[in-house]
């Protein structure tokens, strides 16, 4: 177990929001969420009544607002809770490097119908036309087709999230997962940053996670509400 003391990551939305993913949000001071294009991540700055009214009120009428914390969601009002689970989150300060060299492509705006094809195929995770926005992609094409990638999803003070590794069924079993994260962690690890995941504790990656350097920090609770 790594040290607990990392607080940004606590509260992983709220310090992206109010820190280096400012640009991606919409609220205000009271709450905020990423734009629904990015992603269904949102917090409220407190537990007050009025934090949390402002923060039920970022649900779109048919969507959906998904809540990270280290805690169990404080109710919102006016809300129904779709679904609630524990996850860990890993972390890792250093890169443990074994993948065998593949050739990989940087993804940008281009590439956003594709990624959003093999997210949707796949589901690696909440992903969105524009989730993309948030840094750091990378992928592997065969025959000209995005057949994998991963990205960044989170940015909180010293850390940067893993996210989105997704390899299309008919290409799994080659590396890929592992070569396209080294391919994102490595720069930000040289950059000084950590890097962090979450992950359902059952998940079959999360052997591939410690084998690159990831350790678990914590649990946290992963809940998703709607409009009641």
């Amino acid at each position: 177990m790594t040290n607990m003391s990392f607080t940004p990551l606590d509260r992983p939305v709220w310090h992206s929001l109010t820190g280096r993913q400012a640009a991606l949000a919409t609220g205000d001071a009271r709450a905020l969420r990423f734009r629904p294009d990015v992603n269904l991540f949102g917090d409220a700055a407190d537990d007050s009544p009025e934090a949390l009214a402002a923060l039920a009120a970022l649900i779109p009428e048919e969507g959906t607002l998904g809540l990270i914390g280290a805690g169990p969601a404080v109710p919102l009002p006016g809300t129904t809770v779709v679904s609630e689970r524990w996850i860990n989150q890993m972390v890792a300060t250093r890169l443990h490097r074994a993948a065998r060299a593949i050739e990989i492509v940087r993804l940008g705006d281009g590439d956003a119908p594709e990624m959003l094809a093999l997210a949707t195929l796949t589901a690696p995770g909440p992903f969105f036309a524009a989730t993309h926005l948030q840094g750091g992609y990378v992928g592997v094409r065969r025959g000209g087709r995005l057949v994998a990638m991963a990205g960044e999803r989170m940015k909180v003070p010293g850390f940067s999230e893993i996210s989105a590794v997704c390899t299309h069924p008919d290409f799994r079993g080659q590396g890929f997962a592992r070569v396209l994260m080294e391919a994102v962690i490595a720069p930000l690890i040289a950059g000084g940053e950590g890097v962090f995941l979450h992950s359902y504790p059952d998940n079959p990656a999360v052997a591939l996670y410690r084998a690159l350097g990831f350790e678990t920090r914590r649990e946290m609770t992963y809940t998703v509400i709607a409009r009641a």
